[in-house]
């Protein structure tokens, strides 16, 4: 049950991370629409072993906070405004368009399994977010991090990460081509209200726990 539970838990985080337009999927447009899916799908195995190293040593972080109760007590309050500080920059991201793809055309002519690491491994932004996560799933004990078992919540982290750029990018090139906005329509909405009824939750989880 614990695997399982790490499993869907990594997969639902990194898979609804993995939706809002960001330089990442706009590149793996490009990508996919100059080169196929061969070539989108090198360029997200690129992605993800980058991803990898990140969320293993976030994994071991987190594992150290959780023993802090004093640090911890203080998390839980933080992780309501970290929660709508994603929405917030999920709701910013929807602004893009794909007219901002065209200056990023120049990399598309190197290997796409090397741009999708170089470009994974310039995206500091992933740090703060898989941190925030992993303490808000271990303190909500919806994962256990511990031994072998924190193998199988990076499993589910890699395989959310690429179905959910996968999905996205197909997406949004499909949308593209029938100039229709996916940002304007969907984005603005969905993702952020998901992690508004999050920060909802997480404050009367804090109001339970510590105040009432």
């Amino acid at each position: 049950m614990k695997v399982f539970k790490n499993i869907i838990g990594g997969l639902l985080v990194s898979f609804v991370g993995s939706l809002p337009l960001s330089y990442l999927n706009i590149i793996g447009v490009e990508v996919f629409s100059k080169f196929g899916i061969n070539s989108l799908v090198s360029y997200l195995l690129g992605v993800i072993i980058i991803q990898t190293v990140v969320v293993y040593f976030t994994v071991i972080f987190a594992n150290q906070l959780v023993s802090n109760k004093k640090l911890m007590k203080r998390i839980d309050f933080l992780a309501v405004f970290f929660l709508l500080l994603l929405a917030y920059v999920f709701y910013a991201y929807s602004d893009q368009t794909f007219k901002e793809s065209n200056y990023l055309e120049q990399y598309v002519q190197y290997s796409p399994f090397l741009i999708g690491m170089v470009l994974c491994g310039l995206n500091f932004l992933q740090i703060p977010f898989w941190v925030g996560w992993n303490l808000y799933l271990l303190n909500a004990n919806h994962i256990v991090l511990v031994g072998k078992l924190k193998f199988h919540y990076i499993l589910g982290t890699l395989l959310g990460t690429f179905w959910g750029m996968l999905v996205a990018i197909m997406l949004l090139d499909s949308l593209s081509q029938q100039r229709f906005t996916f940002s304007k329509y969907i984005m603005p909405i969905g993702i952020p209200l998901f992690f508004i009824i999050l920060a909802f939750f997480q404050t009367f989880k804090v109001y339970k726990k510590y105040i009432r």
